[in-house]
């Protein structure tokens, strides 16, 4: 059944959504656009640069599952495998080259000392040290010798002795140790004008040198005791 008066409005509509899909417009854009320009929608992260896109990677291997495979994939990064003469050569090269740097470092080069004992103002210090006795060589022989008797003599009068010698010991090397200090201080100033470093770090790094045996410290002794230090 037909109802009035919608034959022409269907026909109508019909031609015009007709016309909608097949007609352009008169300047070659499409109809039913609206006169936008189409684009293209984003891609949610920024176009790589020639120069990656032109990179090649390659496949990436697997995490190892065993230890085995770990060991073996280590291997094969080291390269070639040695044998038993060239390990034995590349052994005796590394050992020279250690007791090389630690001979110059004795001797008291610069470029081989530690950064505790880089410059002419420790090095000043090093020598003001070992051209005097100090009471501080003898902390360490004397307490290993106080703890000697207490082990070897388990007894209370002996324990009850040798303890107010324990503090007695160690006030003395206090005493000496800042004497010590205060007396590197006065020198490395008068020596060196511009001298940046605190008295404590100084008198701290002299009374750390003293306390050592003169054979055990590092770098080597230059001067020997009694030398006049200018």
């Amino acid at each position: 059944m037909k109802l009035l008066g919608r034959k022409k409005d269907d026909s109508e509509g019909s031609g015009d959504a007709h016309k909608g899909v097949s007609g352009d417009r008169a300047d070659g854009t499409p109809a039913g656009t609206s006169g936008q320009r189409v684009t293209t929608p984003p891609k949610g992260k920024p176009t790589p640069k020639r120069s990656d896109a032109s990179r090649k990677r390659g496949p990436v291997a697997p995490a190892p599952l065993t230890a085995a495979e770990a060991r073996r994939r280590r291997k094969e990064l080291g390269g070639p495998k040695l044998s038993r003469e060239e390990k034995k050569t590349q052994r005796a090269e590394r050992r020279s080259e250690m007791s090389r740097r630690r001979e110059k470092m004795m001797a008291g080069e610069d470029a081989y000392l530690l950064p505790r004992d880089r410059g002419e103002v420790r090095r000043y210090v090093r020598d003001v040290v070992d051209s005097r006795r100090n009471l501080l060589g003898l902390f360490m022989p004397a307490a290993l010798g106080l703890i000697f008797v207490m082990l070897a003599v388990p007894s209370v009068q002996v324990q009850q002795m040798l303890s107010p010698a324990m503090l007695v010991l160690v006030l003395v090397m206090v005493i000496d140790g800042f004497v010590l200090g205060r007396k590197v201080n006065r020198l490395a100033d008068e020596k060196f004008p511009d001298n940046t470093e605190t008295g404590w770090k100084l008198g701290f790094y002299a009374s750390s040198r003293a306390s050592q045996l003169r054979r055990m410290r590092a770098p080597r002794p230059q001067v020997e005791r009694g030398d006049r230090v200018v």
